[in-house]
């Protein structure tokens, strides 16, 4: 009985470790699928129900068996200041992985998707903040201007020729763009995760067997709601059209299932920023301020070492493709990738335990729980 508590134990920490370490970083959350999503349908925004709703644009997600399609929807912003980067599906060298969306003070990296309505790619030019009150394009929004009167109308110039309805990043047809300097950046700043209207908006997607792919065939019969879980509503969007012809593979589920390491960073793309320490609170305050400036020097130099990381990868991956290596070079890559980024990650957790415990407050340590 004592080890299955302390097995539950283990897991609650683990748990709770994620959720915090999420809020910090855009997380690729374990979902990885062996062929690629559907073409993003084509849809009519609803017009927004009211002021201080932010657009969040559909996208397809993985339910374990099938892609099932997310309507986009009009969600009220978590806090003023906040945009939201949309989900995406990258192309990881093996698989295509899922990269949930966050709400954040910037818009980071969404894998180059032009999901439409101000998400063309890059950024978001649907709107803007000004102090705590949010002003919408007209030019890309469906906006009563008679019930909102914070607007504004600038044209966006599209310079991309190419017009497809592409839902993923890498791989075979996939939109090749990397994150920009600035995006990744924005990808290391305090996030929120979807709020609990979009977690239930999501849920009551999947629930729905119409808007599996394998039933609407990349066209659903919702793509779209005028708020989270409003599918019936009166103004909810069907697609008018599939974004492309979609033929998933025979052995569907085979093709789906990832390899034996499903769920575990395969590269160092895949990591998230580590969690900062709490300030150390000895009672002593030269003591504390050497303790801070040891914590801030082994948390820049684990993310240095998570960039060179990350970047010997990335050329690696680009010299396989420029060699045309074949499948049996291409596996072994991926598995020594896996190997240098989950090595990494346990010496950067032995770090981390180590210099916890070094300083840990002296006394306390026998009389009390120290704090995380």
């Amino acid at each position: 009985m004592r080890t299955i508590s302390s097995i539950r134990f283990l897991f609650f920490a683990l748990f709770l470790l994620c959720l915090s370490a999420s809020s910090y970083a855009q997380v690729s959350i374990g979902i990885s699928v062996g062929y690629a999503p559907p073409p993003l349908p084509v849809y009519e925004q609803p017009i927004c129900p009211q002021e201080g709703y932010i657009w969040t644009p559909g996208y397809w997600a993985w339910d374990g068996d099938d892609y099932f399609w997310v309507p986009g929807t009009w969600v009220l912003a978590p806090e003023p200041g906040f945009f939201w980067t949309p989900a995406y599906w990258g192309w990881s060298g093996a698989v295509f992985a899922f990269h949930e969306g966050y709400w954040g003070p910037r818009v980071g990296f969404y894998g180059g998707i032009n999901y439409g309505y101000g998400y063309f790619g890059r950024g978001y030019e649907g709107g803007r903040w000004d102090h705590d009150r949010f002003y919408y394009n007209r030019s890309v929004n469906n906006i009563n201007v008679t019930e909102i009167h914070n607007t504004y109308n600038t044209t966006i110039i599209n310079n991309n020729t190419t017009i497809n309805r592409v839902s993923y990043n890498g791989g075979n047809g996939g939109i090749s763009a990397r994150p920009s300097h600035e995006e990744e950046t924005a990808g290391r700043e305090r996030h929120i995760r979807p709020v609990g209207a979009q977690n239930q908006h999501f849920q009551e997607a999947r629930s729905n067997q119409e808007l599996r792919a394998s039933v609407n065939h990349g066209k659903p019969p919702v793509a779209a709601t005028p708020r989270p879980g409003a599918f019936h509503d009166r103004n909810a969007m069907a697609a008018r059209e599939a974004g492309g012809r979609y033929e998933p593979p025979a052995n569907r589920k085979a093709n789906a299932d990832r390899p034996p390491n499903a769920g575990r960073p395969t590269h160092a793309s895949e990591l998230s920023p580590h969690e900062r320490f709490a300030p150390p609170n000895t009672g002593n305050p030269k003591r504390d301020q050497k303790y801070q400036q040891q914590q801030d020097r082994l948390y820049s130099k684990q993310e240095q070492e998570h960039q060179k990381l990350q970047q010997r990868q990335e050329q690696e991956h680009q010299r396989l493709v420029q060699q045309n290596a074949n499948d049996a070079r291409r596996q072994q890559t991926e598995q020594r990738h896996q190997q240098q980024t989950q090595h990494l990650e346990q010496r950067h957790d032995q770090q981390r335990q180590q210099i916890q415990q070094k300083q840990q407050p002296p006394h306390q340590s026998q009389s009390r729980p120290a704090h995380p």
